[in-house]
């Protein structure tokens, strides 16, 4: 098993066994499953979060928190609730996303992106309770451990702890959501930079550690992706199909579309390469850069008869801590210039680096949230499946600007209400060892 800390490494306050079973006594399972379930059912796709976000901040409100809102435009607002700062202690900030991945609203899209039995699935948006264990994807992803965080505030305060340091709990729009791309432009297609990232720089926070809760089936990692989407526009020309001179080679067709199956082989193959040797192993974690074509865009149905000139494919690249976009667009560059093409352009529409915690400025969090799984789970922290540490989470938000941040979490798929309410408590001993409690 992998070391996470430095054995000498200690937490900034030490939980009594007392304050534990304070804790725990203060969190009602059967609370935090209504809890988990009534703001897991309010729908809440990316650029529609306004109404969770609402009932996040009211339901601070009534547990007597200090809260304030911050966000770019009125309908997706990151919420902030605050917990403590009675003395001199260091702060902590848990974050979770309000949106859920979820079909578009677009029908135009869905149509084009999903077959109709995925559009019918009811876990897309909705929320309960089926032979013990919570189903829907709200609850997975992410209100289940936005919940756990909010109980554990709770708990702390019910029980009658102050803290030394400053807890904060926020609420963020975007995480999940879209990229603006082509002809989707705006605020309303913005996603991480207007949810944990603007929080940051316009939210009156000042964390010295950060938690991403979402499911990570107990395990923590403070490394993650990032990715760049390349747009490789292959050029051609667009002949009227009446004087088409077809030739029995498609590679020599005049229309780039016809040029794809070359491409997607080359493009396949150096992806193995690429994710083989830019696995990235640490302390912290295993990141491994995946690749995928995520979509295909040529030509127009509505004007059919001549083809196309242009024909765009979009490359999904990883990014491991240690790679910049750069690194993948020479390569990909070098591969496209050997195929033979008619022509192309490759540019990275979209880049967003991954980041990684120092592992000694992290290790007092690490070692606060290993003791606290040990207090409820029996046994040590572990390192998060690869998969947890090889995509994007907002933990990376506060890794970038030198906050020492990780995730973890309950189990990611279908967790029962007893993970939730382990989960509570393991996050708000975490809180009680960092932030320390007020004498």
């Amino acid at each position: 098993m992998t070391t996470l800390f430095n054995p000498d490494t200690q937490t900034p306050y030490q939980v009594t066994d007392e304050e534990r079973e304070a804790i725990a006594s203060a969190i009602d399972t059967e609370e935090l499953t209504t809890l988990a379930l009534t703001l897991g059912n309010i729908p809440s796709r990316s650029g529609e979060e306004a109404e969770a976000g609402e009932f996040v901040r009211s339901w601070l409100d009534e547990q007597g928190f200090v809260t304030r809102t911050t966000g770019a435009v009125p309908h997706r607002q990151n919420i902030i609730g605050e917990y403590g700062g009675k003395g001199l202690g260091q702060n902590l900030l848990f974050t979770a996303h309000l949106d859920t991945e979820s079909p578009s609203a677009d029908e135009h899209i869905n149509r084009h992106k999903y077959r109709p039995e995925t559009l019918a699935n009811p876990e897309w948006q909705q929320c309960w309770l089926e032979d013990g264990s919570f189903r829907g994807y709200p609850i997975s992803n992410d209100r289940g451990p936005m919940s756990c965080f909010l109980m554990a505030a709770k708990a702390l305060k019910s029980a009658g702890i102050e803290l030394s340091g400053k807890l904060y709990v926020t609420a963020c729009p975007g995480e999940i959501g879209p990229e603006p791309m082509e002809e989707w432009q705006g605020v309303d297609y913005l996603g991480k930079d207007i949810g944990a990232n603007y929080l940051f720089h316009h939210g009156g926070v000042v964390a010295d550690y950060a938690i991403a809760a979402e499911g990570c089936d107990w395990g923590v990692t403070w490394q993650g992706n990032g990715y760049a989407l390349f747009r490789i526009q292959l050029l051609g020309e667009g002949v009227f199909t009446p004087i088409l001179d077809n030739s029995p080679a498609p590679n020599a067709h005049p229309n780039p579309i016809y040029q794809l199956g070359k491409v997607i082989d080359a493009v396949h193959q150096w992806a193995q390469t690429y994710e083989q040797a830019n696995a990235y192993k640490s302390r912290g974690g295993e990141s491994v850069p995946k690749v995928q074509i995520d979509a295909i865009k040529a030509g127009s149905p509505l004007t059919f008869g001549a083809g196309t000139d242009v024909c765009s494919v979009y490359v999904e690249v990883g990014l491991t801590a240690r790679q910049t976009a750069a690194q993948p667009y020479h390569e990909l560059n070098k591969l496209l210039s050997g195929l033979g093409l008619q022509g192309y352009n490759i540019e990275p529409v979209v880049v967003r680096h991954g980041f990684s915690a120092n592992e000694n400025e992290v290790a007092p969090l690490v070692k606060s949230l290993s003791n606290a799984t040990a207090a409820v789970k029996g046994h040590e922290i572990e390192l998060a499946h690869p998969a947890y540490s090889s995509m994007w989470r907002d933990h990376n938000v506060f890794n970038m600007q030198r906050i020492p941040a990780v995730t973890s979490g309950m189990p990611r798929f279908q967790p029962t209400p007893q993970d939730l309410t382990d989960s509570a408590l393991i996050y708000a001993l975490t809180a009680l060892a960092v932030c320390g409690r007020a004498t």
